[in-house]
């Protein structure tokens, strides 16, 4: 058990806080002004974490806060506080999140252990919209940057190749047949692998779900990921965004794709590393790292 003294939690705290403020202030001000923003705005409404969630500091598990009568995790859900000291109550978690945390070990472990496949391109965006009309796509205020006409014959002239289900169950019905696989919920853990983007955003609400085991630096640094890669997911998708500041990414051309795989086998790297520290944080939640000493439970 790893013990911070109360001016050790207390500069993380002020980092961590600092770090997220940075990170959602275009987000906390456009919707303070009523904005709405279609690359940034996803990691709110596709993931469930508000900044203010987000901005909570947990330092994880096996770490206990001394001073921990000061600190405001002790009336946190799944923390206990024992003499002075606060820390995760990892039986209460595992009691209530086990099934989770084996899921995503599982989930996790499978898709570090096999090679990326870089070759989709980024057309899962493209099967979203394919052949509908354009206040029938997702983002309506936004042009497809070829047209529709031009948008469908990108997706009839590539081999669509999603692995990842919550990409694929939203293809458009004519779209979901051209696909070369068929990824299912059920079938997640046999069909992730991580070459995706998705899979490697997805890293960031599986850090956020198993919070507060997972600690606060693990699951800013998965937001990153997922910031980064949503942006790349959108610079080569069909809409026209350079508005906002976005150069397209032309997947439909030779250049486009040497761009697209060169960008996403860097985020591939580096989702391997969070995968790797994931892992190695539900070994220690579920193989119960040194526990603080009994006591109630606080709420």
């Amino acid at each position: 058990m790893q013990i911070l003294t109360e001016a050790q939690w207390l500069a993380a705290t002020a980092a961590h806080e600092a770090r997220i403020d940075a990170l959602t202030a275009g987000h906390r001000t456009r919707r303070a002004e009523g904005r709405k923003h279609p690359v940034e705005d996803f990691l709110f409404t596709y993931y469930p974490w508000t900044p203010a969630q987000l901005r909570r500091w947990h330092p994880g598990a096996g770490v206990a806060l001394a001073g921990g009568g000061s600190a405001p995790q002790r009336n946190w859900r799944f923390y206990r506080l024992t003499g002075d000291r606060v820390g995760v109550d990892l039986d209460a978690f595992l009691d209530a999140r086990g099934d989770t945390v084996r899921f995503v070990r599982d989930l996790v472990s499978r898709t570090a252990g096999r090679p990326g496949r870089f070759g989709c391109f980024g057309l899962h965006e493209w099967a979203m919209v394919y052949r509908l009309g354009q206040d029938q796509v997702r983002h309506t205020a936004w042009p497809l940057r070829l047209g529709q006409e031009g948008t469908d014959e990108v997706v009839e002239s590539h081999q669509l190749a999603c692995t990842h289900f919550d990409a694929y169950r939203f293809f458009t019905p004519e779209a979901a047949p051209r696909n070369a696989l068929r990824p299912t919920r059920a079938g997640q853990a046999a069909s992730e692998q991580p070459g995706c983007l998705h899979a490697g955003m997805d890293l960031y609400k599986w850090a956020m779900k198993l919070s507060p085991a997972v600690g606060s630096d693990l699951t800013a640094d998965a937001f990153e990921l997922a910031r980064d890669i949503r942006e790349l997911d959108m610079r080569a998708a069909p809409y026209d965004l350079r508005e906002l500041g976005y150069l397209p990414i032309p997947i439909e051309t030779p250049e486009g794709k040497a761009e697209y795989v060169a960008a996403q086998r860097g985020f591939s790297e580096r989702g391997q590393r969070l995968r790797r520290r994931l892992l190695d944080t539900l070994d220690r939640v579920l193989g119960q790292v040194p526990a603080l000493e009994s006591s109630s439970p606080s709420t």
